[in-house]
């Protein structure tokens, strides 16, 4: 069954690979994004980590397309 996972992301030099970590699951997505905010404003966690919110069938299908490297987006002359 589909459901939204929060993980935080650790920078790193290489960007093959993330290292990532599941922190919860959640079945509604305001609820995971209210746990990733407020993981975002905890002060004992480091400035420099990301946390996202993904919707996906599995854990492991979250780590799989949070892992995709994505080509930036083409910015139009108008959004500079």
């Amino acid at each position: 069954m589909a459901a939204y996972f929060v993980y935080k992301i650790s920078p790193t030099i290489a960007k093959l690979v993330k290292p990532m970590a599941l922190l919860e699951s959640f079945e509604n997505y305001k609820d995971a994004r209210n746990y990733a905010r407020t993981q975002r404003q905890d002060s004992s966690n480091d400035p420099h980590d990301t946390f996202k919110v993904i919707f996906a069938d599995n854990p492991l299908d979250a780590e799989e397309k949070l892992a995709e490297l994505r080509e930036k987006p083409i910015m139009k002359e108008w959004e500079k």
